[in-house]
C-alpha cells in the first residue's frame, strides 16, 4: 500500500527535528541517534545538515571570543576604536565575507539597546549581515534605511537590508521611499521636500547608531556593478583622490568627502551625517578593503570594526 505523500513528508520533518534535538540538546552522537530513530547513520548526517539548512539549528560562537584576541586589542589601540572583532580569514574571499558578516550579525544585538535608532546602509556585506542575523527581539528600537532604493546585481534593494534586520529584531522599520540617485538635482530637491520623504530623511539624520561597510574604488566595486557610477565617473573620482565609498558617497585617503555633481542627485545620508554616532559599526574584510577601511577610520566615522585576521594584520602594518 502506497504511503500518503503528505504523511511521509511530515514523518521526515519530525525525524529531522528529533535528530537535531537529540544531537544538539541531548548530546547524543550520530550512531546513538540512528539507533534511537531506526535510521541509518548516513540518514542522520543528512538530516542534521538539513536542519541547519532550514535554520532549525544555528551554530554561533560568542562574539566576545573574537573581541578579546590580541590582534583585536592592537587594532583598538592603534586606531582609537571602542571595540574590534576579528575572525579567522577564510580560504576564499566569499568564505571570509560570510564569516565576517555572520560574526557581525551575532555582535550587533549586543550593541543595541531600548530606544536606539539604527541606520542601515546597503551592499553585499550589509545584506549578508541582515540575512545571518538571528531573530532576537529588542524593545523599542527603530531600523532606518540610510540610502534611497537601488537594486543590485545580487537581486536585492537597499530597503531589503533594513527590512530584514527590523524583522529579526522586532523593530519598527523606517524605509526611505525614494530612489538613491535621480537624473536631475532639481528633482532630488523636490523629493527631499516631500513631507513623507522629509520625515524619513529626518530619521536618517537622527540615528544614534549606524551599520555600514567600506566600499572600494575598484572597477568591480559595488557602486559600479549596481550602476550607481560608470567606470568613467569612477575614474574621475579616483583622479581626485577617492579611496572609499560610504553609502554611495566618496571619500579620500584622509576621510574627507569628495563632492561632485552626483552628490546633488543622491537621496540619503551624507558623510557628515554618518559622524558623531554612539556606535558606528564598520563591517569590511579583504586586502582590497584595507585602504577604504583606513580612509573610513580617518573620517571619524568608525567606532566599532568587524573584519578578518588578514585584513587586521594589513591594517596594523600600515
Amino acid at each position: 500500500m502506497r504511503r500518503d505523500p503528505i504523511q511521509q513528508r511530515q514523518q521526515i520533518e519530525d525525524q529531522i527535528i528529533e535528530a537535531a534535538w537529540a544531537y544538539y540538546h541531548d548530546d547524543l552522537n550520530q550512531s546513538e541517534i540512528a539507533e534511537k530513530l531506526g535510521l541509518s547513520r548516513a540518514t542522520v548526517v543528512n538530516y542534521l545538515g538539513e536542519a541547519r539548512k532550514r535554520e532549525y539549528v544555528r551554530i554561533s560562537l560568542s562574539p566576545d571570543v573574537f573581541r578579546e584576541r590580541q590582534i583585536s586589542s592592537e587594532l583598538r589601540e592603534k586606531f582609537g576604536l571602542k571595540e574590534c572583532l576579528v575572525v579567522p580569514t577564510g580560504e576564499t574571499g566569499d568564505q571570509t565575507l560570510s564569516r565576517v558578516a555572520r560574526a557581525a550579525s551575532d555582535w550587533l544585538p549586543q550593541l543595541l539597546a531600548r530606544g536606539d535608532r539604527l541606520g542601515v546602509s546597503w551592499g553585499e556585506t550589509i545584506f549578508k549581515v541582515s540575512q545571518y542575523a538571528e531573530r532576537r527581539p529588542i524593545p523599542e528600537i527603530e531600523i532606518v534605511q540610510l540610502v534611497g532604493s537601488m537594486t543590485t546585481p545580487l537581486g536585492f534593494a537597499a530597503e531589503t537590508c533594513s527590512a530584514n534586520l527590523a524583522q529579526k529584531f522586532d523593530a519598527t522599520c523606517i524605509n526611505l521611499h525614494a530612489p538613491l540617485l535621480v537624473e536631475q538635482p532639481g528633482l532630488a530637491q523636490m523629493l527631499r521636500a516631500e513631507p513623507v520623504i522629509a520625515r524619513q530623511l529626518d530619521a536618517v539624520r537622527t540615528c544614534n547608531k549606524v551599520l555600514f561597510a567600506a566600499g572600494s574604488c575598484e572597477p568591480d566595486s559595488h557602486v559600479v556593478r549596481c550602476g550607481l557610477v560608470s567606470l568613467d565617473l569612477l575614474e574621475a573620482y579616483k583622479a581626485r583622490g577617492a579611496q572609499a565609498v560610504i553609502s554611495g558617497r566618496f571619500i579620500d585617503a584622509e576621510g574627507n568627502a569628495i563632492l561632485g555633481e552626483m552628490d546633488s542627485r543622491i537621496i540619503g545620508a551624507d558623510i557628515a551625517q554618518m559622524k558623531g554616532k554612539d556606535v558606528a559599526l564598520l563591517v569590511s574584510a579583504g586586502l582590497d578593503r584595507v585602504d577604504p577601511i583606513l580612509a573610513t577610520m580617518r573620517a571619524g566615522i568608525t567606532t566599532h570594526l568587524a573584519t578578518c585576521s588578514a585584513t587586521a594584520a594589513a591594517l596594523l602594518n600600515t
